[in-house]
C-alpha cells in the first residue's frame, strides 16, 4: 500500500484538525524565524559597483530598496527603516496617513508624525532610475499602506476570520489528502484486479519479450508517483495560502511562494528570449537539410551513371557525396553556434573545450583511418569481390568502409584490415588485370644438369596444358630462372583468367607437373641433393593410386 500525508487512521475530528493546524503552522512559524534571520544575516546584495542594497520589508511585503555605504551598510540602514515603519505602526495616535516629506538639498525626510522614518538619496532614486521627488512620492504611498495593513492584520476579529479560513483550508487540505489516499488505493486494486488478464495476455504475444510483472510495477511506481506530487503540491498550496495569513509568517510563505515561482519565472523568460533564435535554429536547419538534399541527389545520379562527369569515376560519388555532407554540416553548425541557447555561457565554453579535448586525444587514431579510407576511394587500389593481398594477408575483398576493409581470407577467415595499414603498405591485385590481360601463375623446379632442358620445357608446357582453368592464349612459356649447384632451376609461367581460382589452379597444376616427369623418368630434384641416388626417386605409373588412392573411374572414399 502507498504511503500518505496524514494518519493511517484519520477519524476526521474537529479537535485532530486543529492540533494538525497548529503544528503545521508551529513548524512554518519556526521556519520564517530561521529564514527571516538568514535574510537580516546574509539579505543584502550588489547592485552597484562598490555598493550594496538591501530590501525594506514589513510583514513579508517589500517596500523599497535602498543603498548602503561602507560606514552605514544597506542591511543595517534597511533594519533601522524596518524598525522606524514598526514603531510608528504601532503607535495608534499617529494616524497612517499622517506621513509626510520634508526636503532638503541632499535628501528627502519621509516622517510620521513628528516620528522620523527615513532619509531618501539622490543615490536610493538612481537604483530605480527615477528622479529623487517621485521616488520619495512613492514611498510616501507605500508607507501609508504599510501601516494601514500593519494595523488591520492584527485586529482581533481580522485574525479570527483569518483563523476561519486557515481551519477551512486545513480541513479541505485533510480531505483532499484522504480522497488521494482512497483513490489512488482504488486504482492500485483496479491495477491488480482487471489488468492482471491483459498483462499475462501481452506477455504471451511479445514472446516473453515484456514481462507482465515489470508492467505491472512501472503503473504502480507511476500511480504512487502521482499520488506524491499531488499530495506535495496540495500541501504546498495549502502552506502557502495559510501562512499568508498572518503576518507573522507572511514572509516564510513569500519565500514559499517564490522558491517554485522563480525558477519558473526563469525558465518561461528564457524560454521567450530565445524563441527568436530558436526560429533562426529551425529555419537553418531546413536550409540545411535542403541543400544536403540536393547534393545527395547530384550524386545518386552520378553513382547510377545518369550523370558522367569528365575525369570523376562512379566510383567517387558516395565518397565526395560524404565529404561535402561533413563540411556543409559544419558549416551550419558554425552558423548556428552564435544562436544556440546558453552558447556565451562560460559552462558552455568550457564543456565545448573539454570535448574538443578528448576528441582531439582519443580520436586520433579513428581520425586517421578515416582519412585514409577516403583516400582510398580516389586512388582505388581495389573494389569489391576482388582478390588481392595485403601484408601478408591473401583474400578476397568483402567490403570497404571508411574506417577498415574486410577480407576473406582462403580459409575462409573474416580479416579485418585497419585503412592506415592499408595505405601505409603494399597491396597486390590480383584481379584488375586479370580479366584483359591473364594473371599470370607460376612455379618452379629445380632438374639436374643431366636432362636437357628442351625436354624440361617441354614437359613443362605438357602439364600446363593439361590443367583446367588455364588460358591457351596467350601461351605458357618457361624461364631458367637460375644456373644452381646441383641443379638447373626452371620457372613455368601460364595465364589465369580467374583470380578467385588460383588456389586450386596451382594445387591442379603441381599435381600434372608431378605426374609428368613421372610418365617420362625425370626426377626433380629441388631444393638440392648432395649426392647422386643409386635409382632414380621416381614414382612407378602402376602406383600412382596406390591404397587409398582411387583410380578416376572409381569414387573417392569420402
Amino acid at each position: 500500500m502507498y504511503s500518505c500525508f496524514v494518519p493511517t487512521r484519520w477519524r476526521g475530528s474537529a479537535i485532530a484538525s486543529c492540533l494538525l493546524a497548529f503544528s503545521l503552522l508551529l513548524c512554518a512559524s519556526l521556519v520564517a524565524v530561521v529564514h527571516a534571520a538568514s535574510d537580516q544575516e546574509g539579505g543584502a546584495r550588489s547592485d552597484a559597483p562598490g555598493f550594496e542594497t538591501a530590501q525594506v520589508v514589513v510583514d513579508g511585503r517589500a517596500i523599497l530598496r535602498v543603498r548602503g555605504l561602507s560606514a552605514y551598510p544597506a542591511e543595517r540602514r534597511a533594519r533601522e527603516i524596518e524598525k522606524a515603519i514598526v514603531a510608528v505602526a504601532e503607535d495608534e495616535s499617529i494616524p497612517s496617513g499622517d506621513v509626510r516629506l520634508e526636503e532638503r538639498d541632499d535628501r528627502t525626510i519621509i516622517k510620521a508624525g513628528e516620528r522620523f522614518v527615513l532619509d531618501l538619496f539622490d543615490e536610493d532614486a538612481e537604483l530605480e532610475g527615477v528622479d529623487r521627488k517621485v521616488l520619495a512620492e512613492t514611498a510616501q504611498l507605500r508607507l501609508q499602506e504599510t501601516i494601514t495593513d500593519y494595523r488591520l492584520d492584527r485586529i482581533p476579529r481580522v485574525l479570527a476570520i483569518k483563523s476561519l479560513y486557515a481551519l477551512a483550508a486545513t480541513l479541505v487540505a485533510l480531505g483532499l489528502l484522504f480522497g488521494f489516499r482512497k483513490g489512488f488505493g482504488r486504482l492500485n486494486g483496479v491495477l491488480e484486479q482487471r489488468l492482471q488478464g491483459q498483462l499475462k495476455a501481452l506477455e504471451a504475444h511479445s514472446a516473453q519479450f515484456v514481462k507482465g510483472q515489470q508492467l505491472a510495477g512501472f503503473l504502480r511506481g507511476l500511480i504512487k508517483a502521482l499520488h506524491l506530487v499531488l499530495g506535495a503540491l496540495t500541501l504546498y498550496f495549502y502552506l502557502n495560502f495559510v501562512l499568508g495569513l498572518y503576518p507573522w509568517t507572511r514572509g516564510f510563505a513569500v519565500w514559499l511562494f517564490d522558491l517554485i515561482l522563480t525558477p519558473l519565472q526563469t525558465m518561461g523568460t528564457a524560454v521567450l528570449d530565445t524563441i527568436p533564435n530558436l526560429v533562426f535554429l529551425v529555419i537553418l536547419f531546413f536550409v540545411t537539410r535542403y541543400v544536403l538534399g540536393m547534393i545527395q541527389a547530384f550524386f545518386r545520379s552520378i553513382g547510377r551513371g545518369a550523370i558522367r562527369l569528365k575525369s570523376f569515376e562512379q566510383e567517387w560519388a558516395w565518397p565526395t557525396y560524404r565529404i561535402l555532407r561533413l563540411l556543409v554540416i559544419i558549416f551550419a553548425v558554425v552558423v548556428a553556434y552564435p544562436y544556440i541557447p546558453g552558447s556565451q555561457s562560460d559552462a558552455f565554453k568550457g564543456i565545448s573545450i573539454l570535448l574538443g579535448l578528448i576528441v582531439s586525444l582519443g580520436s586520433s587514431s579513428i581520425i586517421a583511418n578515416i582519412i585514409a579510407g577516403y583516400s582510398m576511394a580516389y586512388r582505388r587500389p581495389f573494389k569489391v569481390g576482388d582478390r588481392v593481398k595485403i601484408d601478408d594477408t591473401v583474400g578476397e575483398v568483402i567490403e570497404i568502409r571508411v574506417l577498415v576493409t574486410r577480407l576473406r581470407s582462403l580459409k575462409n577467415e573474416e580479416v579485418v584490415i585497419p585503412n592506415t595499414t592499408i595505405l601505409s603498405g603494399e597491396v597486390v591485385n590480383y584481379s584488375t588485370l586479370a580479366e584483359q590481360q591473364g594473371l599470370i601463375l607460376h612455379t618452379a623446379v629445380g632438374i639436374g644438369y643431366e636432362t636437357p632442358w628442351r625436354q624440361v620445357e617441354a614437359m613443362l608446357k605438357l602439364a600446363a596444358s593439361r590443367t583446367p582453368g588455364l588460358l591457351e592464349q596467350p601461351e605458357p612459356f618457361v624461364l631458367r630462372k637460375q644456373l644452381g649447384d646441383f641443379a638447373v632451376t626452371s620457372e613455368l609461367n601460364v595465364y589465369c583468367s580467374d583470380p578467385a581460382k588460383m588456389t586450386q589452379t596451382y594445387s591442379a597444376l603441381h599435381d600434372n607437373i608431378l605426374d609428368v616427369f613421372n610418365e617420362y623418368g625425370v626426377a626433380i630434384m629441388t631444393p638440392s641433393y648432395m649426392a647422386d641416388p643409386t635409382e632414380p626417386k621416381l614414382v612407378p605409373k602402376d602406383q600412382w593410386y596406390a591404397a587409398p588412392a582411387k583410380p578416376p573411374s572409381e569414387p573417392n572414399p569420402g
